[in-house]
């Protein structure tokens, strides 16, 4: 899913409803920007960041894929 959004005066952007309902992002909701000069920027679910940072966790105690 792919959707234009306008920057605000304060650097501000909306994500979007459908994108909020399926990410399950609500107010008060962290999600993480995560950004490279040639890549641009993305941003994630906290749930989603949780589920990346244990995959480096797991990739770290089994950098050959043994298990």
């Amino acid at each position: 899913s792919m959707k234009g959004v306008k920057v605000g005066e304060k650097g501000q952007i909306v994500i979007p409803k459908d994108m909020r309902d399926m990410f399950n992002i609500n107010p008060g909701s962290t999600v993480l920007l995560l950004a490279d000069k040639e890549k641009g920027i993305a941003i994630m679910s906290n749930d989603g960041y949780i589920k990346f940072a244990q995959a480096i966790f797991d990739a770290q105690n089994d950098p050959l894929g043994d298990k």
